[in-house]
């Protein structure tokens, strides 16, 4: 970080309703050197084909002659590159590729926009934060409820968040921080770009692409003040018991102590999220009971159960007797996985077995870094055992000369294990 971007955070955290006047400034060619390096060596590349080893070729050149044209207002962002990614339930999820020289501008622009709001976000935000990630977010539920201060959660869900955002909303709240007109009208630039999906151009006139790396900061901001400061300012002083609000990006619950105070934030949440153009999805926004069970409750496991995150939090008795939360895979979560290594297994089962070995066990390992938490080894242990079912499966219809049998794949398996269900993060009170 910059001396001068220091500076910004000094002052934003010295001065919570202070403006900013002379943002722009900052967009400097060894700030744009700064986020053309945190770039991702293998990362996709946009509508104009350029890697970031292409672009690094003659990095200083092609640095100079974007910070002159931002300096002088001729940067224009080219269009986005849409892909679908699969969802539960056959969906798919819209995500944006920017061109390279794109990515370097989002990135420095949300460089200094973090040095000023990285300073108002509440601790109950959690997603796209420095030193947060969604494991804290489990955690700081885990505390409130630990502490008997749940009964009733709130569950929510908004639907297509970064299509819905309403851009001059957003605008309007940046302005209660950044009064740079510069910076503005760049960031106006940044969200008002055309789409190519396929053959088809369009130019949405509402929402941030997801996939910009711009937009994740963007939703928090506006989500901060949409429902974070509305909540903690004017909901909560309001409410006869305690409630919590915990945030991912734009998946969030609630935690109520009282019923009633649950059942009156879900009626005036649809009418506060619909002034900025967002949408509760129906089927999804629930409340639940999450009590803690009493002490002579028979069974392990307690009466309801509620998705948070990729997981399903729910009661369940310790052997000591005492009751607490856990969490496990969410189900559609667990089948999709399952289903991408098959698909895999699949497509790939004429190549080499130790090529497959450590493909397989790369995403085996990527899924264990984020749902290995505590109390999940069951569902860990699913994955692994389906995974072997389904390469078994593949590998015997490689030939139809010659067919793998079960002791052979077995002895394989020794050869090349796939790697067992392994916690990789402690859940405080799991």
């Amino acid at each position: 970080m910059s001396l001068q971007v220091r500076k910004v955070v000094e002052r934003a955290r010295a001065e919570p309703e202070g403006r900013f006047h002379s943002l722009a400034q900052f967009l400097d060619v060894p700030a744009l050197e700064a986020a053309y390096r945190s770039i991702r060596k293998d990362a996709a590349v946009g509508v104009d084909g350029v890697t970031k080893d292409q672009y690094g070729q003659d990095l200083e050149r092609n640095l100079q002659d974007l910070h002159e044209r931002l300096r002088s207002k001729r940067y224009r962002h080219q269009p986005i590159r849409r892909v679908h990614i699969p969802k539960d339930g056959g969906r798919t999820r819209p995500i944006g590729i920017s061109a390279l020289e794109d990515k370097v501008v989002q990135g420095a622009v949300r460089h200094v926009l973090e040095a000023i709001y990285e300073q108002d976000f509440l601790d109950c935000s959690f997603g796209f934060r420095p030193g947060r990630n969604a494991h804290g977010a489990i955690r700081a539920l885990d505390r409130v409820v630990h502490r008997g201060e749940v009964s009733w959660i709130l569950e929510a869900d908004i639907v297509s968040f970064f299509d819905s955002v309403d851009r001059t909303k957003l605008t309007e709240l940046l302005q209660v921080r950044v009064a740079d007109g510069s910076l503005l009208r760049l960031i106006g630039k940044l969200l008002r770009v055309g789409v190519l999906d396929g053959e088809a151009y369009t130019t949405p006139d509402r929402g941030t692409a997801q996939g910009s790396g711009l937009s994740p900061l963007l939703g928090n901001v506006y989500l901060h003040y949409v429902l974070d400061v509305w909540f903690d300012r004017v909901v909560r002083p309001r409410l006869r018991g305690r409630a919590t609000l915990v945030r991912y990006a734009d998946d969030f619950v609630i935690g109520f102590e009282q019923r009633g105070d649950a059942e009156r934030v879900m009626a005036v949440l649809h009418k506060r999220l619909g002034r900025y153009g967002l949408t509760l999805h129906p089927d999804k926004t629930r409340l639940v009971p999450f009590g803690r069970p009493l002490r002579q409750q028979q069974g392990g496991k307690g009466p309801a159960t509620f998705d948070f995150l990729g997981f399903t939090l729910y009661w369940r008795r310790a052997r000591s007797g005492r009751w607490g939360m856990r969490c496990k895979t969410r189900s559609a979560r667990l089948q999709r996985a399952i289903h991408v290594a098959a698909d895999w297994c699949r497509r790939h089962r004429h190549q080499p077995v130790k090529v497959q070995h450590a493909a397989l066990s790369r995403r085996i390992q990527g899924h264990f870094n984020y749902f290995g938490v505590s109390g999940n080894s069951r569902s860990l242990g699913l994955l692994v055992d389906a995974t072997e079912r389904n390469w078994y499966k593949w590998l015997r219809r490689r030939s139809n000369r010659t067919r793998l049998t079960w002791p052979r794949f077995v002895a394989l398996l020794e050869r090349y294990p796939l790697p067992p269900p392994r916690i990789r993060v402690r859940i405080w009170g799991i």
